[in-house]
């Protein structure tokens, strides 16, 4: 049997100590009434990337589903599981969140698998290039405008193209479009530099990023 590691323990307790001791009102309060955050975030599993901290948030604020690489499968009703797609039907039909912010970050170990598929460990069953092949058509886009440009301004490229393209997802379910199409909803891209702390949006109008 494995032993529950020791550091995630002593980590724990500091923050009950340091967090919830505090806040304990606000766990209470929780507890009793639920969540009722106004934006979803859908970020990547990146450990150098945790919503809740770059945004500054609070238990409650925000909700939050990540997986590799930050990806919006297009809506489709197929198959067994959606993990994605649940999140995204119980965020906005039933906790009714106002925005959508989808979240990429440079030095994207699923983005570099999506441009070299021999940048990621496999194993038979191919997880990781199925999943990143999502990304088929906008890794085409990037590489025939960036043809000149290294694998790192091509990595950065697509990271930004990712986001773009889930955004474009998002809009395939049909409750999204609705609520987009009638102002109560609003759907948002962000990239964070990691080293700097820089984080852009996507200016949809020019469909640029830009610092904020």
């Amino acid at each position: 049997m494995s032993h529950f590691p020791d550091h995630l323990a002593d980590r724990f307790r500091r923050f009950k100590f340091r967090h919830f001791a505090p806040n304990q009102d606000h766990y209470e309060e929780l507890a009793t009434y639920g969540q009722n955050p106004d934006t979803m975030i859908i970020s990547c599993c990146d450990s150098r990337v945790d919503p809740e901290t770059i945004f500054n948030a609070m238990p409650g604020e925000l909700f939050v589903v990540r997986n590799v690489a930050n990806l919006v499968p297009p809506y489709e009703t197929g198959g067994r599981y959606h993990g994605v797609s649940t999140a995204i039907e119980f965020a906005i039909m039933n906790l009714r969140v106002k925005h959508v912010v989808v979240m990429g970050h440079s030095g994207c170990g699923g983005i570099k698998a999506a441009l070299d598929k021999k940048a990621a460990i496999e194993t038979e069953a191919h997880f990781i290039s199925r999943w990143m092949s999502m990304l088929d058509d906008a890794r085409l886009t990037v590489l025939a405008a960036h043809q000149m440009k290294s694998q790192s301004e091509r990595v950065s490229a697509l990271e930004r193209e990712g986001i773009k393209h889930s955004i474009k997802n998002l809009r395939t379910f049909p409750f999204v479009k609705d609520l987009e199409d009638k102002g109560r909803l609003g759907l948002h891209g962000a990239h964070f530099e990691i080293a700097t702390g820089q984080l852009s949006v996507l200016n949809q109008v020019t469909n640029e990023f830009y610092v904020v």
